[in-house]
C-alpha cells in the first residue's frame, strides 16, 4: 500500500500520509505553527463537531445534500462530538489565521471520515469536499467563535457542579466544627474569638457566590454569530440557512443558544469572553485565598498554628522524615495563579481584535478553556482530597484561646476595657494563661470565663 497520497490546494501539491484523516491544509498548519506543542482543547473539538452537524443538517434541509451524503457526514460529526476523532485534530492550539487551521482540520477529518463510512477512498474530495461540503455556507469567523462558546458553556456546567460539591463540603464542616472556638486573626495577629464552624461557613458562602456567577455566565455565552460567515453580513449563505442554522445547533446541543441580533458586532467584539474570564478570575481568587488559609491554619503542625489537620496525601520530603506537606492547597494555588495570568492574556487578546475580526481567537480559546478546566479540577481535588477529610486539633485551638490576648476581648463586656487591657499586658510578661490570670485574681470564676469564651457566646450577634 502507498505510504502517501497527493493533495493540492491554492499553494500547490503536497504528499500526505496515506491513512491520515486530515488533509493538505492541516499538514501545512502543523509545519507552520510548532508553537505550544499542545493540541486544540478537546472541548473545542467536540463543540466544533456539533457546529458542523448543525450546519450539515441545515444544508440537508435546504436540499444541498442527498440522504446518503448527509447520513455519512452526520455520523462523522457525531463521532467528533463524542471524542472518537480527537486524535486526528493535530494542529497546534496556538496558530495564526483566527482559527482557520482548526476549522480546516475539522473539515478535512469530517470529510475523510464520511468518505470511509461511504466506502470511498481517503481524499476523494470530488464526492465529499472539506470546503465545498463540510464548510458550506460557513466561515472560520462564525464557526470558531460559536464552537468556543459551546465548549465554554459545557465546561462551565461541569465547573458549577464542582463548586456546588465544594460548597456543600464546607457547609458540612460548618456544622461539624460549630462547637470549636478558635482565635480569629486580622493582619496575621491575634484578634478576637470565633469558631471554626463560622470560618468554614465563610468559605462555603464564597464558593456559593462563585457557583452563582458561573451559572450566570451562560447568559453571556449563549448568543452566537453562526450564520454571519466572514464578517457578520452572511455573505455566501442563503437567508433561509441563516435563520435555521442556530435553531438546529440549539436542538443538537440542548443549550439555549440564540443568534446575535447584530451579527457584525458579534463577529468583531469579544468583550463577553473577557467578562467571563473575569468571573473565572474571581473564582480563582477565592480558591487561592481559602487554600492559603488552610495552609496557614495547618502550619507546623508542632511548631506552627496547627489548628487544622489536612488529610495526608503523600510523603512531603526526601530528606526530612515524617514531613507531610499541604500539597492539595499548594496545587490549587498554582492553578489559581495560572487562571489569573490567563485572564490578563484574554483581556489583551480581546482588546486586539482589529476592525471586523479578532485574529487572536486561538489564544483566547486556549486560555479561557484552560482556565475553566483548571478551576473545575481545582474545586474537585480541594473538595475530595482536602475538605471532606479535614479535621480540627481541638486541644490546640483551646490552648490558643486560653493563651491569646484574643480571649481578653471576649471579657470586655463583663470586666471592662481597662481590666481586660491590664490582663493582656500582664499576660505578655507572665507565664500564665489568660484563663489562669483572671481566675487567679478573682476577676472571674472558671465557669464565668468558660461561658464567655464558649461557642454560643462567641457567636452571639452583638453583646
Amino acid at each position: 500500500m502507498a505510504k502517501f497520497r497527493t493533495e493540492k490546494d491554492m499553494l500547490g501539491e503536497m504528499k500526505i500520509p496515506a491513512e491520515s484523516l486530515y488533509g493538505i491544509q492541516t499538514f501545512r498548519a502543523v509545519g507552520n505553527f510548532p508553537l505550544s506543542e499542545r493540541r486544540v482543547n478537546p472541548a473545542l473539538i467536540h463543540a466544533y463537531g456539533a457546529v458542523k452537524l448543525a450546519c450539515a443538517t441545515t444544508n440537508h434541509e435546504l436540499g444541498k445534500f442527498d440522504r446518503d451524503k448527509f447520513e455519512a457526514i452526520r455520523q462523522a460529526c457525531e463521532e467528533m462530538i463524542s471524542g472518537k476523532l480527537d486524535a486526528h485534530i493535530v494542529v497546534d492550539a496556538l496558530q495564526g489565521g483566527a482559527g482557520t487551521s482548526t476549522n480546516m482540520n475539522v473539515n478535512e477529518v469530517i470529510a475523510n471520515r464520511a468518505l470511509i463510512i461511504l466506502g470511498r477512498k481517503l481524499g476523494d474530495y470530488e464526492f465529499i469536499h472539506p470546503l465545498a461540503d463540510i464548510n458550506l455556507h460557513q466561515s472560520t469567523n462564525d464557526t470558531y467563535p460559536t464552537a468556543l462558546r459551546i465548549a465554554a458553556i459545557n465546561l462551565q456546567r461541569k465547573l458549577e457542579k464542582k463548586l456546588v460539591s465544594l460548597t456543600e463540603a464546607f457547609q458540612g464542616k460548618e456544622k461539624e466544627f460549630a462547637h470549636i472556638v478558635k482565635v480569629g486573626r486580622t493582619e496575621m495577629q491575634d484578634a478576637v474569638l470565633t469558631t471554626m464552624g463560622r470560618t468554614m461557613s465563610a468559605y462555603a458562602e464564597a464558593f456559593g457566590r462563585d457557583r452563582w456567577r458561573v451559572y450566570k455566565c451562560e447568559e453571556r455565552l449563549r448568543v452566537v454569530n453562526l450564520g454571519g460567515t466572514a464578517i457578520g453580513t452572511g455573505i455566501t449563505a442563503p437567508r433561509q440557512y441563516i435563520f435555521r442554522v442556530v435553531e438546529n445547533l440549539k436542538n443538537h446541543t440542548g443549550i439555549g443558544l440564540a443568534r446575535a441580533e447584530n451579527l457584525v458586532e458579534a463577529t468583531q467584539n469579544n468583550d463577553a469572553l473577557a467578562e467571563v474570564s473575569g468571573i473565572m478570575k474571581a473564582c480563582a481568587v477565592n480558591l487561592m485565598k481559602v487554600s492559603g488559609d488552610l495552609r496557614f491554619m495547618s502550619s507546623g503542625p508542632d511548631a506552627g498554628i496547627g489548628e487544622l489537620i489536612l488529610p495526608a496525601r503523600q510523603p512531603g520530603s526526601t530528606v526530612m522524615p515524617g514531613k507531610i506537606n499541604p500539597v492539595i492547597p499548594e496545587a490549587v494555588t498554582q492553578a489559581a495563579l495560572k487562571v489569573m495570568g490567563n485572564d490578563g492574556i484574554i483581556a489583551s487578546a480581546c482588546a486586539m481584535g482589529h476592525l471586523e475580526l479578532n485574529a487572536f481567537m486561538p489564544l483566547i480559546a486556549d486560555s479561557l478553556l484552560e482556565s475553566i478546566g483548571l478551576l473545575s479540577n481545582s474545586a474537585s481535588i480541594l473538595c475530595s482530597h482536602c475538605v471532606e477529610g479535614l479535621k480540627v486539633n481541638e486541644d490546640e485551638c483551646r490552648r490558643h484561646v486560653e493563651n491569646s490576648t484574643g480571649a481578653t476581648t471576649a471579657l470586655v463586656g463583663k470586666i471592662g476595657y481597662e481590666k481586660a487591657q491590664a490582663i493582656s499586658c500582664e499576660f505578655r510578661k507572665s507565664k500564665k494563661s489568660v484563663r489562669e490570670l483572671v481566675i487567679g485574681k478573682g476577676i472571674l470564676s472558671a465557669q464565668e470565663f468558660d461561658e464567655l469564651v464558649s461557642a454560643e457566646c462567641v457567636m452571639k450577634l452583638g453583646s
